[in-house]
């Protein structure tokens, strides 16, 4: 903004090379909404073009030089004076020089790691974006442009089923079972309760899916617990011998991926909540972790050499059961 004449004399402008064909997701920021941004995967060629334009054409403009940077972050809220950087490239555009009349400069970052899927939690962020300067003596010129990655996964086709006996001694005896011990972000998980004891007068049960992101080390641990959702699988009293049946569809809550010691600062694990309430309202309840990810199917028909190597990454089985992340072409799609 200008002050008594004062003020940039220039504007930074960013522009994706497949703007027009590349697709958008919608990603919660900070505040709690959801803005569209560009959609990557692991591997991309990030490409396109920074536009330096004068406010005065005609009028030269002095500079240090242009630079654009491609950045992946993390920021925890407890600590906003420190990022930490787990990628960071560098392209100069141009050098120290005069520009005269608004110039537009190309860049490319091929085939960026992103490792990390992006993420906006109650403590902390990990985002990706691109960074323009343009130094200047006294005040730099600066743009940034935010970008979204999804991180794509596979598991072999081993995924043993949870079945677990809980209760209290004379009480309460159940059995409850689910199909599987890792689902896809739009899958449906399906099981069943089994009363084999029933001396307590229960009047509801419920699913809830927990959340719970962990930021930091040692004493400095912050564990922050959020319920996705509440799903009733049974109202009234059950009696021994019945069997409750659930179906659960994931697709209509807001999940992610689940995320493992990401670089050492924070974790995001979800976990199935089995709550039972008596007339007396006592809850009783058990908890039983699971994993999510992120289902992506390659497209084959017009693969470049890129897709083409991120698809053998992307087939590939891990002997020890844990995903396999893969890299995906401009022309791959999710299919969740």
């Amino acid at each position: 903004m200008s002050f008594f004449g004062f003020g940039p004399a220039a504007e930074l402008d960013i522009t994706l090379t497949d703007a027009e064909s590349r697709r958008r997701v919608e990603h919660k920021t900070e505040d709690g909404k959801k803005e569209k941004y560009f959609l990557f995967y692991d591997g991309e060629t990030v490409s396109g073009r920074v536009s330096v334009n004068l406010r005065n054409p005609g009028k030269r403009l002095e500079h240090q030089g242009l630079k654009i940077e491609f950045i992946g972050q993390i920021e925890l809220y407890y600590d906003r004076g420190n990022h930490h950087e787990f990628v960071s490239l560098v392209k100069d555009l141009a050098r120290p020089g005069e520009i005269s009349q608004s110039q537009s400069f190309d860049f490319e970052f091929t085939h960026v790691e992103k490792p990390y899927e992006s993420y906006t939690g109650q403590n902390v962020k990990l985002r990706y974006f691109l960074r323009a300067t343009l130094s200047r003596r006294l005040n730099d010129v600066g743009k940034e442009m935010d970008i979204v990655v999804h991180t794509l996964s596979t598991y072999p086709e081993l995924n043993s089923s949870i079945k677990m006996e809980v209760g209290i001694e004379d009480c309460l005896h159940i059995e409850f079972e689910y199909n599987k011990s890792k689902y896809h972000l739009k899958d449906v998980i399906v099981g069943k309760i089994y009363f084999l004891l029933v001396r307590i007068k229960i009047k509801h049960m419920e699913i809830d899916i927990i959340k719970r992101e962990t930021t930091g080390t040692g004493p400095n641990v912050y564990h922050e617990n959020d319920t996705i959702a509440k799903y009733e699988i049974m109202d009234g009293a059950p009696v021994r011998g019945e069997s409750i049946p659930i179906r659960l569809f994931l697709a209509g809550y807001e999940l992610t991926p689940t995320m493992r010691d990401i670089n050492k600062k924070f974790s995001v694990r979800y976990y199935l909540n089995l709550v039972l309430i008596d007339e007396e309202e006592r809850r009783y309840f058990k908890q039983q972790e699971v994993v999510l990810w992120r289902k992506g199917d390659i497209v084959r028909k017009s693969m470049s050499h890129q897709a083409a190597i991120a698809s053998q990454r992307f087939e590939g089985t891990h002997p020890d059961n844990r995903p396999q992340h893969s890299a995906a072409a401009a022309g791959d799609q999710e299919n969740e």
